[in-house]
């Protein structure tokens, strides 16, 4: 299992985009969380089999449908938290 971390910027706040991501983190059967973050940015952290992280991060890059999605920085972390299911943290 490998944990997926990734900073969505662009019009991501407002928009849905929260909801959105739980819901394809768990068609994909992902667990983690994502939150916004105070510099407009929304923050994804997932941990899942690389298949449904890849795909993860394909949906992230495309965007909830009101969203604009204007870059992705993304990355592999070492992290010793388990998630035990995917959920919008405030």
């Amino acid at each position: 299992m490998r944990t997926y971390q990734a900073d969505v910027d662009g019009r991501v706040q407002g928009v849905c985009f929260r909801a959105w991501t739980r819901e394809v983190a768990r068609m994909l059967g992902v667990r983690g969380y994502v939150r916004n973050r105070a510099d407009g940015r929304v923050r994804v952290v997932a941990q899942g089999d690389e298949q449904a992280l890849e795909r993860l991060a394909r949906e992230l890059r495309r965007g909830a449908p009101l969203a604009r999605v204007s870059e992705v920085r993304e990355e592999y972390i070492e992290s010793e938290e388990v998630f035990k299911n995917f959920e919008v943290r405030y």
